[in-house]
């Protein structure tokens, strides 16, 4: 993963990349396009036009976005990693578990995937460091 120009990982911000595929992911889910994601939120297409160029949204659209999608607002704050208690894994049951589209089986599957994925993909060395 490429850092962005600034970012910083001392200090909590917003995760415009996280709340862009967290909206891509309710919109595939729901079966629709961008326009009918704009429309049903009350949002212009434009503002979705600039958040998937990675800019910001403005409060009123961020809210807007943020119940359209049933999300918690504060999923999208990155927390210095320092900071963040449980971790991923720990997460992880809940999150699948609070999906309606999952049944147990589906779950128990995606967390056995998830976890050999997360813990190959944690011990891999940063192709960035040299």
């Amino acid at each position: 993963m490429t850092k962005k120009p600034g970012a910083n990982e001392d200090r909590p911000g917003f995760d415009a990349d996280a709340f862009y595929e967290s909206l891509d992911g309710e919109r595939r889910s729901r079966g629709l396009t961008w326009k009918d994601l704009a429309g049903e939120a009350g949002i212009s297409q434009s503002t979705l036009t600039r958040l998937g160029q990675g800019k910001r949204p403005d409060v009123d659209s961020f809210a807007r976005l943020v119940a359209w999608g049933g999300f918690e607002a504060d999923q999208f704050v990155a927390v210095p990693k320092q900071a963040q208690a449980g971790g991923f894994l720990a997460q992880l049951p809940t999150y699948l578990r609070a999906d309606p589209n999952l049944n147990d089986q589906a779950v128990q599957s995606l967390e056995v995937i998830i976890k050999a994925a997360y813990e190959q993909f944690r011990r891999a060395p940063d192709p960035d460091v040299t």
